[in-house]
């Protein structure tokens, strides 16, 4: 008999994938060119040149103990070069044993989670927000507790202190944001700090930043160690680097942070005792000499540009994202998010619901898909659209 935790997770499952798979079943009775995908943010850009030059260099000259164990936090070069690029970019002085080399930005978020967490402990979550957050919590004996942001998807600092009890031990923020593709302002990111210091007990705010390097418009994301005293960032370089598959991130606690010591010391632990035991090993090497490299960005913004034309065309309402992959649409009024999805998927167009992220009325497309199926997609919009009775704002 399984867990009646995991039974309630099996139960609620997960709309990503369950769309992802609708996608694979309508492709092939339909072909792949008539069916509009926009469920997984699954990079489909080629890591940058960097990162396959230096896969063939550890390939073509191995050195002996090339694949062998290493500190459970990674090797000490990758954690150097990783704690100068944050050094320069905050303005810290970061040293190598704040950083965990992890398997990708959801190990680094467990390890730090279970680090922190005791039975029934609480986790502010900023809707609307991945949803994988609310079963990394539940890993650790933790709960989750949902504060809503406004209608423009920032973050309300009245809301979040509001939510605060003895039992608080940390807050998620995730900027760009996934599904919003909202950027935080540095004023937002100050709010946040001073009102914790003000707290009668220490509040982690834990910084999810696998988009930090996806950013449009010409936009920079304020670095969060900047601002938040008592930080701990979770990264992964499966977005700017198209390696969601190879599992490579790590954690970084703040010099500032209180807990320093025993923080660091803990998820090193973790990263082991949770069955990591350390990151992959030809793939720090490969980070540590491709650091600096991403991938072609206004490739991602071109795609942006042209889903939200679709969107915005055709008559639905969306908030422009500054960053991440993403573009959460308003589900038209009067449908719920079920009806809205399944109108939708019989048109072939596949997205996931606003209720997946905590935020029911909106619905979430990805477009790190081909340009091609964006452009095709836009008759399936139209479609939708006259189906609803929505008045289009440009031709077809």
């Amino acid at each position: 008999m399984i867990s009646e935790r995991l039974k309630k997770q099996l139960s609620a499952g997960s709309q990503i994938r369950k769309m992802f798979e609708e996608g694979n079943r309508l492709k092939a009775i339909y072909g792949a060119d008539k069916v509009y995908d926009f469920s997984i943010g699954n990079p489909d850009l080629e890591p940058p040149h960097e990162v396959s030059d230096a896969l063939k260099e550890l390939s073509n000259n191995p050195t002996p103990g090339m694949h062998g164990y290493m500190s459970n936090s990674g090797y000490e070069s990758t954690r150097s070069a990783i704690a100068a690029k944050k050094s320069a970019e905050s303005g810290l002085d970061i040293k190598s044993d704040a950083i965990c080399m992890t398997v990708g930005a959801a190990s680094a978020m467990n390890d730090v989670l279970h680090s922190l967490l005791d039975q029934d402990d609480e986790v502010i979550v900023i809707a609307p927000y991945f949803m994988e957050y609310n079963g990394y919590i539940s890993n650790h004996g933790g709960k989750a507790v949902i504060v809503q942001t406004d209608d423009k998807f920032m973050p309300v600092i009245s809301s979040i202190e509001a939510a605060i009890t003895p039992r608080t031990k940390a807050i998620i923020i995730n900027s760009p944001n996934n599904p919003s593709g909202v950027v935080y302002p540095s004023s937002l990111l100050s709010e946040l700090n001073e009102m914790l210091k003000k707290q009668d007990h220490v509040v982690h705010v834990i910084s999810d930043e696998p988009y930090i390097d996806l950013v449009y418009d010409g936009m920079t994301v304020p670095c969060a160690l900047k601002y938040i005293d008592n930080l701990i960032v979770c990264f992964s370089w499966s977005k700017s680097l198209s390696l969601p598959g190879e599992r490579i991130g790590y954690t970084l606690v703040s010099p500032k942070n209180e807990d320093y010591a025993d923080l660091t010391a803990a998820i090193v632990l973790s990263n082991r005792t949770l069955g990591s035991v350390n990151a992959p090993a030809i793939w720090q090497r490969v980070i540590e000499k491709s650091l600096n490299a991403k991938v072609d960005v206004s490739n991602y913004e071109n795609r942006r540009n042209l889903l939200y034309s679709n969107i915005i065309d055709a008559g639905f309402d969306a908030v422009k994202p500054n960053g991440a992959l993403y573009i959460f649409m308003n589900t038209p009024e009067g449908l719920t998010d079920d009806k809205f999805s399944e109108i939708c998927a019989s048109k072939n167009l596949l997205l996931v619901k606003g209720s997946s992220f905590s935020r029911p009325g909106y619905c979430r497309l990805a477009f790190c898909v081909s340009e091609s199926t964006i452009r095709n997609s836009r008759q399936a919009f139209f479609a939708i659209a006259d189906e609803l009775g929505l008045s289009h704002r440009a031709s077809l």
